[in-house]
């Protein structure tokens, strides 16, 4: 998600509506601001996670004249008249 940035301006008026909050409110506000800057580890990606995901038992030459022979010629065109 993207950071909002905002004028000094206008962080003065959101600080003049949130002074007057009681100081447990103001106390819960600080902890949840200070957690939403806090740096969380990423996760690393791994490049060799993407690679390997085709398993198979046949060589690609019986792969290969699988799918060639799967394929259907259609020679009967029909007549859209």
């Amino acid at each position: 998600m993207g950071s909002l940035v905002i004028s000094n301006k206008i962080l003065d008026k959101y600080f003049g509506y949130l002074k007057n909050l009681d100081n447990n409110a103001k106390k819960s506000l600080i902890i949840k601001l200070t957690k939403s800057i806090e740096t969380k580890s990423k996760k690393a990606f791994d490049i060799k996670s993407i690679f390997g995901a085709w398993e198979d038992d046949r060589t690609s030459d019986e792969i290969i004249n699988e799918i060639k022979s799967s394929r259907i010629e259609k020679r009967d065109n029909p007549s859209f008249v």
